[in-house]
C-alpha cells in the first residue's frame, strides 16, 4: 500500500475502513478513514496512529516511503483508540526517540495503554523544532476529548487537527476537490451534529483562538475523512456557522408508530407546519436512525415528538432518541408533542415535559392526543398544532 503524497515533506499514511457501520451508536453508512500522517525532516515524525486492527495498513503506507525505524518522534493528539489503538505496537516496531501528547493526553494515553508508555506532555502553545521547520501544539480541550490538541507545522502551514473539521467518510479520494461535495456536506454536517455539538461554545472560542494567533492554514489534516487543500474557508465557515446553531426555517417532525395512528397524526402536522411556507422533515422511527435524526436536528428551528404510548410508556425507541438527543444539548428550539393512546395518556404529558426540561424546547402549543385512531377533528388539531409551530419559527427567525 502506498503513501499520498501531501507535499514534498508530508504524506498521508492512514488506513480506509469501508466497512464500519457503527462508530459508538452513529450509523456510518459511508465507513471511515483513520488519517495519519509522516513528516520528512531532520527529525522524522508520525502525526497520530490509526485503529488496532488497521496497523498493518499504516505500516505498509509508511514503508512504502522510508523504514519505520527511521521514525524519530510519533504525536498523539488525541488518546481515543481510533487514534491511538495501534500506538504500542508503533512504538515496538519503530521504537522512536520521543513520544508526545499534550498533558491529559499523556495520562489518557497511559490509562488505556498502560502506564509503562513513555509518553511525555507538551505544554499547551510549545514549540518543536523538528530541522528545517517545527511543529507548535495547542490544546483543543473537549473537541471532542479533554485530552485533544493540534498541530502546526509552520513553514508547510499545515495544521494538523485531529478530529475537528473531520468526518465518516471513505475513500479512494484523499482531498477534498476529489471528493463529491454534496455527499462531503451532508457528512459534515453529521459529523458535527453527532460528534460536535455539544462543545459548539469551545468550537466558538477555539475558532477565535486561532484568528488569534494569526494562524491561517493552508492545509487542514484531519483524522477521519478528507484533507481540506481547496477552499480552506469553506469548512471554516462551516463550523462557525453550526456552532452558532443559526436555525433555517425548518422543523424535524420525528415520530413512531404502532397501528399507525401516530404516523396519521405526523402527516396532519407536517402538512400544518408546510402550509406556513417553512421547510419540514419528516422522519420515521422505523426506518431512521439516531445519527441520522441528529443531523437533521442541527440546523432545525423545531422539534415535534409524536409517539404512541406502550405498557404506559412512551414507544421506546422515542426514549432511546431523546436520551441522545439530550447529550447533543441542541440550543434554541420550540416543539410541540403528539400521540396516540389506549388507555392512559399520561406517558404523552412526560415527554411534553421531558423536551421541556431536558432537552430545552419552548413548547408552542398543548399537546395533542388521540385515543386509538384519530378522528377528522383529531387531525384538524395536528394541522393547527403544525401551522401554529411554522408561524413560531418564522416569528423567531425574522
Amino acid at each position: 500500500m502506498q503513501a499520498i503524497k501531501l507535499t514534498d515533506k508530508v504524506y498521508w499514511v492512514g488506513a480506509i475502513d469501508w466497512n464500519v457501520r457503527d462508530f459508538h451508536g452513529y450509523s456510518t453508512n459511508k465507513g471511515t478513514t483513520y488519517n495519519a500522517f509522516l513528516i520528512l525532516d531532520k527529525q522524522i515524525v508520525l502525526i497520530d496512529t490509526v485503529k488496532k486492527e488497521f496497523y498493518p495498513e499504516m505500516l505498509s503506507r509508511i514503508k512504502s516511503i522510508i523504514e519505520p525505524s527511521k521514525i524519530d518522534i510519533i504525536i498523539s493528539n488525541h488518546a481515543e483508540f481510533d487514534h491511538s489503538g495501534a500506538l504500542k505496537m508503533a512504538v515496538a516496531d519503530m521504537k522512536p526517540q520521543h513520544i508526545y501528547a499534550s498533558t491529559m493526553g499523556a495520562a489518557n494515553l497511559k490509562a488505556h495503554l498502560g502506564n509503562d508508555l513513555p509518553v511525555e506532555a507538551l505544554a499547551n502553545n510549545s514549540s518543536l523544532n523538528i530541522g528545517d521547520d517545527s511543529l507548535t501544539f495547542i490544546e483543543s480541550r473537549m473537541l471532542h476529548w479533554p485530552d485533544s490538541m493540534v498541530c502546526l507545522l509552520k513553514n508547510e502551514n499545515i495544521l494538523f487537527c485531529n478530529d475537528i473539521f473531520g468526518m465518516h467518510y471513505a475513500s479512494s479520494k484523499r482531498f477534498d476537490d476529489e471528493v463529491c461535495e454534496t455527499e462531503w456536506l451532508y457528512e459534515a454536517k453529521k459529523y458535527y451534529a453527532n460528534i460536535i455539538l455539544p462543545y459548539s461554545k469551545i468550537v466558538i472560542a477555539f475558532l477565535a483562538q486561532v484568528k488569534r494567533l494569526g494562524i491561517n492554514p493552508s492545509v487542514i489534516c484531519p483524522d477521519h475523512g478528507p484533507i481540506w487543500r481547496k477552499d480552506i474557508s469553506k469548512i471554516i465557515n462551516l463550523y462557525a456557522g453550526f456552532a452558532a446553531q443559526k436555525n433555517k426555517n425548518k422543523a424535524l417532525v420525528i415520530y413512531d408508530t404502532m397501528w399507525g395512528s401516530t404516523e396519521k397524526m405526523a402527516a396532519a402536522v407536517s402538512d400544518g407546519i408546510i402550509s406556513t411556507g417553512v421547510e419540514i422533515k419528516q422522519m420515521s422511527l422505523h426506518s431512521t436512525h439516531r445519527s441520522d435524526a441528529a443531523a437533521e436536528l442541527l440546523d432545525s428551528a423545531a422539534l415535534v415528538i409524536g409517539s404512541p404510548v406502550l405498557n404506559q410508556e412512551i414507544y421506546p425507541s422515542l426514549g432511546d432518541l431523546l436520551t441522545y438527543f439530550k447529550g447533543l444539548k441542541k440550543q434554541n428550539l420550540v416543539g410541540a408533542v403528539f400521540g396516540s393512546y389506549g388507555w392512559s395518556e399520561g406517558a404523552l404529558n412526560g415527554l411534553e415535559t421531558f423536551l421541556k426540561e431536558s432537552l430545552n424546547v419552548e413548547i408552542v402549543c398543548p399537546a395533542v392526543k388521540s385515543r386509538f385512531v384519530p378522528t377528522e377533528e383529531k387531525l384538524k388539531e395536528c394541522f393547527e398544532l403544525g401551522r401554529n409551530i411554522g408561524l413560531k419559527i418564522l416569528e423567531k427567525n425574522k
